[in-house]
């Protein structure tokens, strides 16, 4: 990345940051104001400021999954969508913690628990951290419920919306903090931004995909039960990305529709308007199971491209690169796209397949390592077949020692794959003597 870019992006994450700080501590900060109450504890007063502080924690959650570029630009979505998830349980804490305070400071508080006599007021607080602790469920045990993806999506967003909607009547309704008219300001100020969040994901945002569509120009079956669509824009000249980058697709789907997932491009980068972009798909579920079904003509919504993961965004002498399975795919993109540029940096990739057969786009790959000669292409199959003569098992520091380039200290590294994979290959990159700082990764489990 260029030096300027990078001071550029830093200011913007310290700005983010900044605005994210301030917006949830903002009730506590207006709250300093507020004439404390005769006979208040600062238990009961410390219990309300993390019940304020953990409901601005959660509603800015919906800002975080809305794909703000502008937002994603200097973390990168996926690591937004990681902090999604991690600060939902910081949320969590907050909110329980806010009644269980209560409590402690007065039991006379518990008959607040009982539905039939209390307060409206008090039945909202508890149904919004009911629904939070639904919604965390869902998310922490959903592959073990067997819920579809589609169905938990679905679920996810309506019991979040119910979180922090009963928060807010929670707190309106108690009143304190919330009187004057700053406060108010504050107060209706959270509920508009709620509601233009929801009208911007679920109506303006699909508008604006729905002016924009792409249509199915190719299917084409990959090894490692893979497939590659090829997609072309209709009535528009598409959109450029960076090699590496990535898209959410509805396929065959209206783009107000609520299922969308995120792939990689797997196609050269610096597309020609009205060009079409690739993308390569494994078989990991219920959607991606019909993606071999797909047939040309269909008609496909695309949002992106996403992402900062991109050897454009690490510039350096040389690269290498790790890819673990369908994760070659950015790579792919990113070795197309050096190939167009004739970019004659050194680049070296290591890729670890189960087996030999399992190896996507392996042909596609020989072809690269034919036309490069920067390129060096390194294969290592967990169960190779009888005649395999190049790396088996796992990519081990060891094999780090012995395959990487004599100046490889100086590389950008890029790593991706599982989770498992990723954490191993950070760990043993450390052991071989490699800056952090050099290193990038991008997760999708998250998704």
């Amino acid at each position: 990345m260029r030096a300027g870019s990078s001071v550029k992006n830093a200011f913007s994450a310290l700005a983010w940051l900044s605005f994210y700080v301030l917006f949830c501590i903002a009730p506590l900060l207006l709250a300093l104001g507020h004439p404390s109450s005769t006979g208040r504890s600062f238990l009961i007063d410390f219990s309300v400021a993390l019940g304020f502080v953990g409901l601005s924690m959660l509603a800015f959650q919906f800002v975080l999954i809305a794909r703000f570029k502008v937002v994603a630009a200097p973390f990168g979505i996926d690591a937004l969508l990681k902090f999604h998830i991690q600060i939902t349980f910081v949320g969590l804490i907050f909110v329980v913690a806010h009644p269980v305070l209560l409590f402690i400071a007065d039991a006379q508080y518990l008959a607040l628990l009982n539905p039939v006599t209390a307060l409206w007021r008090a039945r909202f607080a508890v149904l919004s951290v009911l629904a939070l602790l639904v919604l965390i469920g869902l998310s922490v045990w959903r592959k073990r419920l067997r819920l579809r993806y589609e169905v938990w999506k679905l679920t996810h967003g309506l019991i979040a919306v119910a979180v922090v909607l009963f928060g807010l009547l929670h707190a309106s309704l108690v009143g304190y903090f919330v009187t004057g008219t700053l406060r108010h300001l504050l107060f209706e100020g959270y509920i508009g931004i709620l509601i233009f969040l929801l009208v911007w994901v679920r109506l303006i945002s699909p508008l604006m995909r729905l002016r924009r569509p792409w249509r199915v120009v190719e299917v084409k079956p990959e090894r490692g039960n893979a497939t590659t669509l090829v997609i072309a824009p209709v009535g528009h000249d598409g959109f450029r990305f960076k090699p590496g980058q990535f898209g959410w697709i509805a396929i065959g789907r209206s783009p107000f529709s609520i299922t969308q997932h995120p792939f990689s491009f797997s196609s050269a980068a610096d597309t020609q308007p009205g060009g079409s972009i690739s993308m390569t798909i494994k078989v990991a579920g219920d959607f991606t199971e019909t993606i071999s079904r797909v047939e040309a003509g269909t008609r496909v919504y695309v949002d992106g491209p996403h992402g900062v993961f991109s050897m454009d965004q690490r510039q350096g002498p040389g690269y290498v690169l790790v890819a673990g399975g369908v994760g070659v795919t950015p790579m792919y993109s990113m070795l197309l796209t050096m190939l167009v540029r004739e970019d004659v940096r050194p680049v070296t990739l290591f890729y670890a397949s189960a087996t030999w057969e399992d190896v996507v786009l392996r042909e596609e790959l020989e072809q690269l390592s034919d036309r490069m000669p920067n390129f060096n292409l390194i294969h290592v199959i967990g169960t190779p077949p009888p005649d395999w003569d190049g790396e088996v098992g796992r990519i081990s520091v060891e094999m780090l020692e012995r395959r990487l380039p004599a100046q490889y200290r100086r590389y950008e590294f890029l790593i991706c794959g599982s989770t498992p994979m990723m954490d191993a290959m950070e760990e043993a990159l450390a052991q071989v003597g490699v800056p952090y700082s050099q290193v990038s990764s991008e997760r999708f489990d998250m998704i």
